[in-house]
């Protein structure tokens, strides 16, 4: 499998690791001769994250099916009305990994998905998208942000990894222009990582992962943020309406 070469198209296996602080530090030495920073240095991600009325999408995705999807919203740092942001749809099927998303702004993003106003552009991301909101017609849920810096395969750029740390999140002010505030999700020592490869691993990626023992770990964060906020206050909703 190739990953398709484009800024708006992605095709790739991606997993995740939880790394301590120790482990963070160990195996950035040990990648320093295989792969280097990318031009944006330590740079904040911010998101929305869209869901059904009733966390359909967050609640399938939980139970790991072969095929899920997400849609959210992205901004690089703290956006306002004119800059650009990124719309994207996000599925997962059998373990490969299909991202696809839109440039536009972030007046157009919000009269799009508040008030069905379409942007000027017409490509097949778009239509997709758009059938994806008839479908689902989901609405702002979460907010979350991260602190990140991206590494490249100096003789493979297909090989990335992300290190994502201060990963925080809100319920309210779902507004890119808000802010980046937010509760944290993990321990601030802690660092979300993630591989993203066209394929197999190269050997030497294989063989430094064995050699600290780091392995795998299943966490979503948008996942997490429902089943320690938001799964709770359904169930304590649900309680009450039981009374």
């Amino acid at each position: 499998m190739n990953e398709i070469k484009s800024n708006n198209t992605f095709e790739r296996i991606e997993k995740k690791y939880l790394l301590s602080s120790k482990d963070y530090d160990l195996l950035k030495n040990r990648l320093l001769p295989y792969m280097k920073m990318d031009q944006y240095g330590l740079h904040t991600i911010c998101n929305i994250y869209f869901d059904t009325e009733n966390y359909e999408l967050v609640r399938n995705s939980i139970e790991k099916p072969v095929y899920k999807e997400k849609l959210r919203l992205r901004s690089y740092g703290v956006p306002t009305g004119n800059s650009k942001v990124f719309l994207e749809i996000k599925k997962k099927y059998k373990g490969i990994v299909y991202k696809r998303r839109v440039s536009i702004t972030l007046e157009e993003a919000v009269r799009y998905l508040g008030h069905g106003i379409k942007p000027a552009i017409d490509n097949q991301i778009l239509r997709e998208i758009d059938y994806f909101i008839h479908f689902y017609k989901p609405i702002p849920k979460v907010y979350l942000a991260y602190d990140r810096i991206a590494l490249y395969g100096i003789t493979d750029p297909d090989i990335r990894i992300t290190f994502d740390q201060n990963i925080r999140s809100r319920l309210t002010d779902l507004d890119l222009s808000k802010g980046d505030y937010g509760k944290y999700l993990l321990d601030q020592s802690n660092v979300l990582m993630e591989i993203k490869v066209p394929a197999a691993y190269p050997l030497w990626l294989a063989n430094i992962l064995s050699d600290l023992r780091i392995y795998p770990a299943s966490f979503s964060k948008y996942g997490n943020v429902y089943k320690e906020n938001l799964l709770e206050e359904r169930n304590e909703s649900l309680c009450l309406q039981a009374l």
